[in-house]
């Protein structure tokens, strides 16, 4: 591949896309905090950055992978940032879950550069980082977007152009409403099924065959069978990306009282020191509200 791609940010997601762009056999110029990080994907075949401004100045595209819209900003646009090292016709690409106001602001800042800017925010998680499989909703000029294709194309495979800038992180908010509301509803049903005396795996298996099926079933069966919540997407970040939800729809004068509800629950866990967990721990606030462990033994009521 003749285009040299940057990417900031190497953490859950960020790493595992860093490895698919190799894969696909793109020069990689790679740039994060983590020095262990680095030097692991520098063995790997990236090109080790010291700073976002100097994976920016080697590179042709640069991505970001960030935890915040605060830390695009600084990464972006701010002082040894993306926009102080990227060359007039270059192409940056916010792959974090951003405010689309910040989408739209950082766009304006990269226009006055000679810069083209993309929001992409990406859906599938850290399995779908893995795999290759994210989907990827962009917003930004319709040229940008094919440009940027090839790139999309080594690390997902559902890429669609959603609207003009700041549209992909419009979605990426619609996607967490539903991938939160979910969450808390299989919480709800295996918590409910299993205290009335139903084995959990089971309610998974016919839940998972009918008109209830959905992802989060499958990638997470064993998170909520064995209780056990290794961060993928963190609980910290679903909060976060439900407050820019629900921000955005303040402003657009919709009400979102399940997003609210979902929200609150995950307050109730980074209260008690549980916001590094997977989204998946949601389940252990219904599991407190019932009193009752999924899997226990159910007083009073017999297993099938």
């Amino acid at each position: 591949m003749s285009v040299r791609v940057g990417i900031v940010g190497l953490g859950v997601m960020g790493r595992p896309m860093a490895r698919n762009l190799l894969a696909a056999g793109f020069p990689l110029v790679a740039s994060t905090r983590n020095r262990a990080v680095l030097d692991e994907l520098a063995a790997e075949g990236a090109e080790p950055s010291a700073s976002p401004r100097e994976a920016a100045e080697r590179s042709d595209v640069v991505i970001t992978m960030l935890p915040s819209s605060e830390v695009v900003s600084q990464v972006v646009a701010g002082p040894g940032g993306v926009l102080e090292g990227a060359a007039a016709g270059s192409l940056v690409i916010d792959m974090s879950t951003t405010h689309p106001d910040v989408s739209r602001e950082l766009a304006r800042a990269a226009a006055e550069r000679g810069v083209a800017m993309l929001d992409a925010p990406v859906s599938g998680g850290d399995v779908g980082a893995q795999q290759g499989t994210l989907s990827i909703m962009v917003g930004g000029e319709a040229d940008d977007v094919e440009r940027a294709r090839p790139v999309f194309e080594a690390l997902g495979t559902t890429i669609t152009h959603v609207g003009p800038h700041g549209a992909g992180q419009i979605v990426k908010a619609c996607n967490q409403i539903v991938v939160g509301v979910t969450y808390a509803a299989v919480g709800e049903a295996l918590v409910l099924g299993s205290k009335a005396g139903v084995d959990p795996a089971l309610i998974l298996d016919v839940l998972s065959g009918g008109l209830a099926a959905n992802r989060i079933m499958e990638v997470r069966r064993h998170n909520f069978l064995e209780r056990t919540f290794p961060a993928g997407a963190t609980v910290d970040l679903h909060h976060k990306d439900l407050t820019i939800a629900l921000d955005v729809a303040g402003s657009a004068g919709v009400a979102l009282p399940l997003s609210a509800a979902v929200q609150q629950m995950m307050r109730i866990l980074r209260a008690h020191g549980q916001g590094g967990l997977d989204h998946s721990a949601l389940v252990t606030v219904v599991e407190d509200w019932a009193a009752h462990e999924i899997g226990a033994p159910a007083p009073g009521a017999e297993r099938s």
